[in-house]
This record gives C-alpha cells, structure tokens and sequence, in this order.
C-alpha cells in the first residue's frame, strides 16, 4: 500500500535527517529533498536556522511548508508544479538565489509582486514558466527586482536597466537623461517676460512654515522636475578660461639687452555662461 502525500513528504525529511546525523532542530542549516517525486512537504517550521533547501524534480504545488524559514538563503524549486506563489514566499527576505524555473506560475503580476520585498536576492530563475512568454517580462522583472543580477543564467545588462527604467518610469528616465552630466537641456534658455492673464499660476506644494533645507528656511521645491532643470541651467557658474602667446613676450635678458619699451601684448578670454561662449581679445601691457 502507497504511504500517504504527507506521510511520504515526512519521512523522507526524517530519512534526510538520519543520513545527515542532525540529532538537534537547530543544528539542521541544509536540507536536500530532491528528486523523490513528492506531492507535499510537512511544515518545516521547526528547521529556523534553515539556510539551503533543495525541494527541486518533485510535484510540489503548495509552498505553505516555508512559512517560518525566515533565515533561507538559497532555495531551489525548479522542475514542479508550482502555479502560484502568492502568500508563500514574501517573508524570505534573506533570500539570495531562487530557482523557481520549470513549473506553472502564469500570473506574472503576482509573482513579481511576491518577490518585491527580497532586497538581498541576486540569481533568479523563471524561464519555462507560461509567464516568461509575456513580452515585456524580462524588463518588468529587472525593473521591479532591482538587486537581481542574474535572470534566467544571463547576467542584467546596464542597457537593460535603462530601457526598464523608460518603459516602467517614463518620466523620472527623461529628467535622469536631462540632468546626466554631459547632456544638453532641450528647454530654449530665455526667460519669460510676462503671460497671458487667462493662464493660470502654475500650483506648487507649499512647504509647512518652519521646515528648513540646509541654509533655507521655507523653500518651496518645483512641483515639475523640468523646472528645476531649467533653473540649474539658468544659474551655473560662468568658466572662464585665458591664454597668452607666450612666444610673443619678451624675456627680462631681452628686455634688457634691447633697451627698448615692450609692446603689449594679447590675451585671449572665452568664457562659458550656460549654452553661450563668449570669447574676447584685450590688450596688456
């Protein structure tokens, strides 16, 4: 007679546990259940310490077993039957590597929604999922994970980020792109003399009185990031560079030995003010 899902699933933690010598619950830091075609695992709360749990080629389909492992580090589900992850997973915030790729999880949403909270986790599998055939899903995960470095055995490109950050944050990729140092702001650099008495005052969000930013007291912050982009551009500080001919000055020894007045000579100014170059020729004596 078959032994019982959950009959099964406990004795092979028991047999597990013989193999490894484990006489005490705390001392269990490593537990390795795969490939022996079980349907359910019995809670492992009692395993708190529990650091690597190997669960993978199974039938699984409930995870509720993991709900007090907080300590798990590495965590490999792969080759199940897993269609949900909601509920299950969201408290192993220790978590560095998750393998969760060949099983049923569809609801893209959710599962990334599971995962937000894993500040530490770093590898993450989930290819051979009916979600990874999602259009956008390489970039929704890279966007709403951003510790991992490695989706899938392919290491996250810089590139990739980028192009997550422009689908999924439009704006704040357009006013990281306007203040990157080197770029050119599109905004024209004259500033508006009047306006139309139908326009409105833009609203702006008034800082409670008292509130201080470093030297200034009530400073009322832009409520449209491009303009404060535009003010940073209108303030800068002005370059300015000069040049002589040197080959054109005389030395004290020829001075001397001439005995003659030196002409002045030319200096070259260029100055920098936001997007103008001024450049100017003066005479010195």
């Amino acid at each position: 007679m078959a032994a019982a899902p959950d009959s099964a699933g406990a004795q092979a933690v028991e047999k597990q546990l013989k193999i490894c010598g484990f006489k005490r619950n705390m001392d269990v830091l490593v537990l390795h259940l795969a490939g022996q075609g079980l349907r359910s695992i019995p809670s492992l709360s009692r395993f708190d310490r529990l650091r690597y749990l190997w669960i993978n080629n199974n039938k699984i389909q409930d995870l509720t077993f993991l709900v007090k492992n907080h300590c798990l580090t590495e965590l490999y589900l792969n080759n199940n039957e897993v269609t949900d992850i909601s509920g299950a997973l969201k408290h192993l915030r220790a978590l560095q590597i998750l393998l969760l790729h060949n099983n049923q999880l569809e609801n893209l949403g959710k599962t990334v929604e599971e995962l937000k909270g894993m500040i530490s986790l770093q590898t993450l599998n989930l290819f051979h999922n009916p979600l990874a055939q999602d259009p956008g899903y390489r970039l929704c995960v890279i966007y709403f994970l951003p510790s991992v470095q490695l989706l899938d055995r392919k290491p996250i490109a810089q590139r990739e980020r980028e192009s997550a950050l422009h689908v999924y944050n439009h704006e704040r990729s357009c006013v990281v792109q306007s203040i990157a140092f080197g770029k050119r702001l599109n905004t024209p650099l004259v500033t508006k003399t009047g306006y139309s008495r139908c326009t409105q005052p833009a609203r702006r969000l008034m800082i409670p009185s008292g509130c201080e930013f470093g030297n200034h007291t009530n400073k009322v912050p832009f409520e449209n990031p491009a303009d404060a982009v535009f003010l940073r551009a209108m303030t800068r500080s002005i370059m300015e560079f000069s040049s002589v001919d040197w080959n054109k000055v005389s030395t004290c020894q020829e001075r001397r030995l001439e005995n003659k007045a030196e002409e002045p000579h030319e200096k070259l100014t260029v100055k920098f003010s936001g997007k103008k170059l001024l450049m100017t020729v003066t005479q010195s004596c």
